[in-house]
This record gives structure tokens, C-alpha cells and sequence, in this order.
């Protein structure tokens, strides 16, 4: 059937995304289909992404001019006056009422709407792969891809680690990105939002890849690998076929497992479920996702696991009126009123959990306002340099005798933090069997 545009009989395509899953899903499934034509990309969750370009260099032959980056804002406008035939749904940690508000929209609209499932849109490694996904933000998954990486290392595997993309600066330049030192981070000019993910593997002495080809991506990655293990950010599928694929529950948003998109595709395709944070959670809660593994994926192997909190000086804690700097993107994104700074507040005795949002400034006031669910909490966020600085002025206006950072990396190093300040660092630690070490004796035995 040819499409409202005419194009040659092309379908006239709109792919909504946030800067990864809606480029992935085109570089994998649209560019050089001639079948269709894609007209834009929309842009929403992350800051400053709309008014750009998906640039000729990574667009192919078929796109000289590259494609435009417009506002999700306006969703039916764009349908409308583009003429838009079908409607991609290509980003992630969104409930399944919002996905299909977002359909009846699209539909309202005149256009078809589309979801591509994971096998349409996977690249085949040379060597193993496994994947460390999650239901939601802030599920567990960092530590649990940490626990993994050190497993396979004590194996002797030469591990690199591929990331979701984060790319919020040149998309060209950021084709093929490479971490092996912090030099690297700056030179990229990473956020702090990558840095969070990337910081962690290069602590261990490891490389990790990100960027936004990921074709080119594993062809790179895996002449210096003897496993990949795909670090599954923002609760999205693995870009890469998993021949072991592993996914983490959160019990503390009990029924969440089948409540988002896509993190139950990933809680319906996994071969080991990690439940993190078991001893926090109550009885109901764990009933009801052991029910869910029950009813929806009882082949696969369930892994009990919490958090273990530390900080450097347990003393210094106690007694002390606290700021709590919580990771970014779990009390945005992933909805949690508090992470593993205000645990370690509680853990350890503080008197006081001082309420930043009096004190706070620019795009840091802006977010108390978009995500009520905040509280007293500052959310580690840090997209731009304007952010950064918003970030900075904040802790600095706010009285407190110590500043908790439970952000996953020391934001010491790209803001000033003038306060006395601790860092809060959290593992998984597994209760009972199976393991993750056993699963991997399991999957390299003879290997």
C-alpha cells in the first residue's frame, strides 16, 4: 500500500524517541529498508535533544541532509502535516497506560503505531554475550553487572562491557565511543549521567563501548573480548543477542514486572531474575513478584539479593544533619523516593535529613517541580554544563554538616563540593542459592 506521501510508495515514518532505543531502531531496522521513508525522530525524557540532527554521516545514502529532531510536544501536528503513515514507539521506562495513551494519540492522529520486538532489531556478537537488564530504573542492575564482571574476570575472560547510548553531545563524533581511563570520560566531555555508568568498569581495569552505531560498536568490541556483557540502561532490551539474559526485580514497586514497557519483555524473555533488595521488601511485596515468576516465567532461575550500603567512616555519619544526593535518573525516570543515600542516612544514625528545595536554583528548582516525588532529596542530574552548575550552587546554599553522595560515581570530580562529603557505595550480595557465580560456572564449564 503506498503511503500518504507518495513517496515512491514508501510509508511515511515518525519515530518517537529519547536519544538511544528510537536511533538503534532505526540504524538496525529503517536505514536502507525501502519500504520506508523516515521523515523525523521526536524527542522527549532528556533535555536539549529536540532542534537537532540525526546526521547524514550515520543516516546512509538515503538521508543527505540527515533527519530532523523535533519536539514530542508536537506529536499531532506532526502526524498531521507530515502525513505520517506509522509511528514507532522506540524509548523506555514508561507505564503500559502510557504507551498506549501515546498509541490512541498516534491513532487519533491518522497513523498506524508500532512497537519492533528485540529479535528485529538484536546484532549477533562473534563472541558470548550477557545482558543485565532491569524492569525499571533503579531496580539494582549496576551492582548486579558489577558482581557479574568480577565473576567472569576471576574466570580469566577478558570482559568489555557494551552501554545503553547516552548520546547527548555530536551524534557523528559519538559513533563509536571507547572508556578504558577517566581521561577518556573528559575527552568525551561525558555527563553525569555517563559517567555514572561508564566509572564503575574502568574502576575494575575494563573497557566499556557506548554510543549510537552499535553494528560498529560490537564489531569493535569484540576483537578485544572473550565475553561482552551488555549493561541494559533505562530498563530497555538488549541491543545484543544474549546467550545468557539476565534481568533484575525490584520488589520495593511490586507488580512493576508487568506494569511497564518494555521491562516485562524483559521480565518475560529473561533466564535468571534477580531479586534485589529481598530483606527490604515485606512479605506482600514478595509474594506478589514470586507470584508474577510463577505465573508469567517459571523456567527461569531466581536469584535473592540485596544491597549491601557502606560509607568510608560510619562514626562521622551518626549524629550529623545530612544532604542526600541520590542517583539521577531512579528518582526521575525510575519514580523511587529515596535511594542508597537516604538508606545509608538511616543505616548509620543521621540526625537530620536536610531539605535542599528552599536552596535550590535553575534547572535543579525545576526538577522539585516536575518530579513532586523528589522531596528531600537532590537528584544527581547533570546533562549540561548549565545543570552542572545549578547542581553545584545548590549543595553549596544548602546548610548541612555533611553531604551523603549516593550517586553510583564520585560527582566530586566534575562539580565543587565544598561541604565536608562522604560517598555512599552499595553491591550485591546474594542470599541462599542459586548465584551468579553458579550460573556462570554453569554456562563456561569446559570453557
Amino acid at each position: 500500500m503506498p503511503g500518504q506521501g507518495g513517496n515512491m510508495g514508501k510509508k511515511r515514518v515518525l519515530i518517537m524517541g529519547a536519544a538511544g532505543r528510537d536511533f538503534h531502531n532505526f540504524n538496525t531496522y529503517f536505514r536502507e529498508n525501502p519500504e520506508y521513508e523516515v521523515i523525523a525522530f521526536t524527542a522527549t525524557q532528556i533535555p536539549n535533544i529536540e532542534g537537532r540532527r540525526y546526521p547524514a554521516a550515520l543516516a546512509g545514502k538515503d538521508y543527505p541532509k540527515g533527519i530532523p529532531i523535533w519536539s514530542e510536544d508536537d506529536l499531532t501536528n506532526i502526524i498531521k502535516k507530515e502525513t505520517i503513515d506509522l509511528v514507532v514507539f522506540s524509548y523506555s521506562d514508561v507505564s503500559h497506560q502510557y504507551v498506549m495513551q501515546k498509541g490512541s494519540q498516534v491513532l487519533a492522529a491518522g497513523a498506524n503505531y508500532m512497537l519492533l520486538a528485540p529479535n528485529h532489531t538484536q546484532i549477533k556478537a562473534k563472541v558470548p554475550c550477557i545482558s543485565v537488564c532491569a524492569i525499571r530504573t533503579g531496580c539494582g542492575k549496576s551492582q548486579t553487572s558489577r558482581k557479574l564482571v568480577g565473576i567472569l574476570k576471576e574466570r580469566g575472560k577478558k570482559v568489555v562491557a557494551i552501554r545503553h547510548p547516552m548520546p547527548y553531545g555530536d551524534l557523528a563524533e559519538q559513533a563509536v565511543q571507547r572508556f578504558a581511563s577517566y581521561e577518556d570520560l573528559d575527552r568525551h566531555s561525558c555527563t553525569i549521567e555517563e559517567r555514572e555508568e561508564y566509572e564503575p568498569y574502568i574502576d575494575k581495569g575494563l573497557v566499556v563501548y557506548a554510543g549510537v552505531d552499535y553494528e560498529a560498536i560490537v564489531r569493535q568490541a569484540e576483537k578485544e573480548a572473550d565475553v561482552i556483557v551488555w549493561d541494559g540502561g533505562n530498563n530497555d532490551m538488549p541491543f545484543i543477542e544474549p546467550d545468557l539474559e539476565i534481568t533484575v526485580l525490584d520488589p520495593l514497586r511490586p507488580g512493576h514486572e508487568r506494569s511497564y514497557y518494555p521491562g516485562e519483555t524483559n521480565f518475560l524473555t529473561a533466564d535468571v531474575l534477580v531479586i534485589n533488595k529481598y530483606e527490604e521488601a515485606s512479605a506482600e511485596q514478595l509474594n506478589t513478584v514470586l507470584a508474577n515468576i510463577k505465573h508469567c516465567n517459571p523456567d527461569a532461575k531466581v536469584i535473592k539479593g540485596d544491597s549491601q550500603i557502606t560509607v568510608d567512616d560510619p562514626a562521622g555519619v551518626k549524629g550529623k544533619r545530612v544532604l542526600v544526593i541520590e542517583d539521577g535518573p531512579t528518582l526521575t525516570h525510575g519514580g523511587m523516593t529515596y535511594g542508597a543515600g537516604m538508606v545509608a542516612a538511616d543505616q548509620y544514625e543521621a540526625a537530620e535529613i536536610v531539605d535542599p528545595r528552599p536552596y535550590a536554583v535553575g534547572s535543579i528548582k525545576d526538577a522539585y517541580t516536575k518530579y513532586p516525588n523528589l522531596g528531600n532529596l537532590i537528584p544527581a542530574l547533570g546533562y549540561y554544563e548549565d545543570q552542572l552548575k545549578d547542581l553545584e550552587k545548590t549543595i553549596r546554599a544548602t546548610p548541612c554538616d555533611l553531604v551523603l553522595i549516593g550517586s553510583p560515581i564520585d560527582i566530586r570530580r566534575v562539580i565543587d563540593v565544598e561541604k565536608p562529603s562522604m560517598r555512599v557505595r552499595y553491591e550485591l550480595e546474594e542470599i541462599g542459592e542459586p548465584t551468579l557465580r553458579g550460573i556462570v560456572d554453569e554456562m563456561f564449564r569446559g570453557k
